[in-house]
């Protein structure tokens, strides 16, 4: 049985946890600050600050960004449903932006959503694909006084070629800036399922160091020193502490963190395994596409790298062909129903976009373990159901 995602553990990670156990440390601690100088480190941040999810890293960005009552935040419809939640958690109210042909936010569309009470804009790098207006989206958010949020749960690894970016991967000559460093804040998912799989966990980046500072605290109920602070030797008594604003309970552990480090010592490579993957099912469906039965995703350019988190495509009779490939042992799934479809959001309003795409959309195995013989076997499976056609 194909499944659509599948993380990939190995020896590295279950030594990396083993050792956290040994230590009896198994909370927020020290795996926690490693990581988070490691990722800062590699995205070329100045901060990172951890969390149990991504959607507590979009929560606790909106709150530092001073979002709340009447303010409007810009959100893409095709995105996982928690993106707007966090909008509504912070009692604003999310207005939702149609996607393109490429399941991003349509870029029109957003603009014409701004008004004054416009506060934030959330961007959803969809697919681990940076959204390819984000530069523009930047600027017009300094010249507006928008914060720009970047949902990068899809695009950890993920970089875009800047001819001015001082962030380079692994000192090559070229000039790569990471998701989630042409805004505000960055957060990221380490879910099971994402490519940095922590089991559970998220971050955000950031190079406002005041933030940094206020979500570390926030992040553990307000209290201005975690418990591994206060083992340091020093003249202070380690029970005293101040909270000087209700907070949450939602930092990461250093089980998950241990896993995390390990994961991403490997994720240009895991990352580049993808790619190689995506290659292969775009040359594999070329056919179908120039029949008509299929839209996969347009190609990176050239320096671009893309973590390809998910393997879309748009396939005619969707529904059908997701069947046949189940009763073939090859799961799928959609990502996503478009938000404003639910019930919880009213249903509105209209967005015809991603209304008429989501009735296409599907998402095909797209995983490490997946070798090319598994792809080429996928593929003809979808020949197969086109055949008759």
């Amino acid at each position: 049985m194909y499944q659509v995602f599948r993380p990939y553990i190995t020896e590295d990670e279950i030594n990396a946890v083993t050792e956290v156990m040994k230590s009896r440390w198994i909370g927020l601690g020290p795996k926690c600050a490693e990581f988070e100088d490691m990722f800062a480190k590699y995205t070329g941040a100045k901060h990172c600050v951890t969390f149990n999810s991504c959607t507590a890293s979009l929560d606790v960005a909106l709150r530092l960004c001073g979002i709340s009552q009447h303010d409007k935040v810009l959100v893409p419809t095709m995105t996982f449903i928690s993106t707007a939640h966090t909008v509504c958690y912070n009692n604003a109210t999310p207005v939702f932006v149609d996607c393109d042909d490429q399941m991003q936010m349509d870029y029109e569309d957003m603009l014409s959503k701004i008004d004054n009470f416009v506060k934030a804009i959330i961007i959803v790098h969809y697919g681990g694909k940076i959204n390819t207006h984000i530069k523009e989206i930047a600027e017009l958010c300094k010249k507006r006084n928008i914060f720009l949020i970047e949902d990068c749960a899809h695009a950890s690894g993920s970089f875009m070629f800047i001819e001015d970016s001082i962030n380079k991967l692994n000192d090559s000559p070229i000039k790569l800036k990471h998701a989630g460093t042409f805004g505000d804040i960055g957060c990221f998912s380490f879910h099971a399922v994402k490519n940095l799989a922590m089991g559970d966990g998220g971050a955000f980046i950031t190079n406002n160091s005041d933030w940094a500072e206020r979500a570390k605290k926030l992040r553990w109920l307000g209290i201005d020193k975690d418990t591994w602070d206060r083992t340091s030797d020093n003249k202070e008594y380690w029970w005293e502490y101040q909270v000087n604003e209700i907070g949450y309970k939602n930092h990461l552990n250093d089980i998950s963190a241990a896993i995390g480090i390990e994961q991403l010592k490997k994720l240009d490579k895991l990352n580049g395994k993808r790619n190689f993957l995506t290659s292969l099912y775009r040359i594999q469906l070329s056919g179908l596409v120039d029949e008509g039965f299929l839209t996969l995703p347009l190609p990176d350019s050239d320096f671009d790298i893309n973590s390809c988190h998910l393997m879309w495509i748009r396939a005619k009779q969707r529904d059908d062909l997701s069947l046949f490939l189940k009763e073939n042992d090859i799961n799928t799934g959609v990502h996503y129903r478009p938000i404003h479809t639910y019930k919880c959001y009213g249903n509105k309003p209209h967005l015809p976009q991603s209304e008429l795409y989501f009735k296409e959309l599907l998402s095909l195995p797209m995983y490490v373990e997946l070798e090319e013989k598994d792809v080429i076997i996928i593929c003809d499976k979808i020949k197969e159901f086109y055949a008759t056609m």
